[in-house]
């Protein structure tokens, strides 16, 4: 094993010019930007690997879709792994679900500085000047559901092991059960890295003394894949596994914003916080695109005054948003109806509650004063305060006044302030 310190890359899940069914439906969706995203992105894996000076970039399955035949892909990944050979760096791939059925994969003459995993059995590849041994093997077909990792190689000595798996380890959430095994047992071989894919969210267990880690896909296709995408950067040694670190690389990414609007009570309100929040992560990104879906909360009457014209509000917060942001996209505005009560005055009921209170606990009340006090309240809200007076349980009652103590606010504005 190296005794400097250096480093290699760890992607999976590239799924190049993945067609994005469904896109269509979205009007004013920036289709050339989303359905060129994947290569985007896997140029900014070979830069990376590049400026960082690399010794190789590992690829844990699933170049491209299981069912695409088309030669255009087969060029644009060609070229990009030739731009890594002529910058010395190695690729070590093991085909996944996706790419073990591919057309592409089956005729494709790789060059000289990229290796494939057999399929027929797992196999050690050695990079004797990174100082690694790489262990591995691709997918015969699209379904594997055998534990391949039972017949790995045994950890070689002096060299950095790491493990290369197309796996979904003992079950992940919208995930294909393909080469099951459990973490435990992926550490049990000895290897100081297991270079995981076909799970999309980015993953890091530690075992014993064995890094696994899915590094999430490359890119993110829909709203099911939201947050930072990209690949893991990681240096190691003699000593072995220094230190990870996530780089992201989408050049899209895929967000839900959510609104909670019910403290809001027009519909210019919903307009203004929406696109302020929206507005807010997309700041927040390094990604050249935030396609967000946006989910409004809101209480019923907002939510009724939304409904009556939504194509109009909805069209209002997208010209303001994207007016705001060029980097912005929504995908889709969903309202979200959060059962509550709602008063026309809400603020002002509550401001005057209080000063009711507080008088109340001033002073001895019989009934004139306790109704003098809350003459105001009652003129301003009219049949909202037999509403307010209601919820109070009876604890405002004049001939209760004198026990009224700190639990009143709790009690009464545990109603008023709850969720509208």
């Amino acid at each position: 094993m190296r005794e400097d310190a250096t480093k290699f890359l760890h992607a999976a899940d590239v799924h190049l010019d993945s067609p994005m069914r469904g896109l269509a439906r979205h009007e004013g969706a920036p289709l050339e930007a989303l359905r060129g995203a994947a290569r985007r992105a896997m140029e900014n894996l070979v830069s990376l690997a590049i400026s960082e000076g690399v010794e190789f970039v590992v690829i844990a399955g699933d170049l491209y879709d299981g069912d695409r035949d088309d030669y255009n892909t087969a060029v644009f990944l060609q070229r990009q792994l030739r731009v890594l050979g002529e910058a010395g760096i190695d690729v070590v791939i093991a085909l996944g679900n996706h790419d073990a059925a591919n057309e592409i994969t089956k005729r494709l003459k790789l060059p000289s500085n990229v290796r494939v995993f057999s399929h027929q059995q797992p196999e050690s590849i050695i990079l004797e000047a990174a100082g690694v041994a790489l262990h591995g093997q691709s997918y015969a077909s699209r379904a594997v559901v055998e534990d391949l990792s039972a017949n790995y190689p045994a950890a070689i000595a002096n060299y950095l092991n790491v493990g290369v798996l197309h796996t979904s380890l003992n079950g992940r959430p919208n995930h294909e059960r393909y080469a099951p095994c459990t973490a435990d047992e992926l550490a049990d071989r000895g290897y100081d890295y297991w270079a995981l894919g076909h799970v999309h969210q980015r993953e890091v267990l530690k075992r014993q003394s064995s890094y696994l880690v899915f590094p999430g896909n490359l890119q993110g296709r829909d709203v099911g894949e939201t947050g930072s995408k990209g690949a893991t950067l990681v240096e190691y040694s003699l000593s072995g596994i220094q230190e990870l670190r996530h780089v992201e690389l989408a050049p899209i990414r895929w967000e839900v914003v959510e609104v909670d609007l019910g403290a809001s009570s027009s519909v210019d309100d919903v307009i203004v916080a929406a696109s302020l929040a929206l507005a807010e992560r997309s700041e927040a990104t390094s990604a050249e695109l935030l396609a967000a879906r946006l989910e409004i909360s809101a209480h019923t009457k907002l939510a009724e005054a939304w409904s009556r014209d939504a194509p109009r509000h909805e069209a209002q917060l997208r010209a303001d948003a994207n007016g705001a942001s060029e980097s912005l996209w929504i995908e889709k505005i969903k309202l979200k109806v959060v059962a509550g009560r709602s008063f026309a005055h809400e603020g002002e009921a509550i401001e005057a509650i209080r000063n009711a209170i507080a008088a109340l606990r001033a002073q001895p009340s019989d009934s004139g004063e306790f109704s003098a006090i809350f003459a105001p309240l009652r003129a301003k809200l009219g049949s909202e305060f037999e509403e307010i007076m209601r919820l109070s349980d009876g604890v405002l009652d004049p001939n209760g006044a004198g026990a009224l103590l700190d639990d009143v606010e709790s009690l009464l504005f545990g109603e008023l302030e709850g969720p509208l």
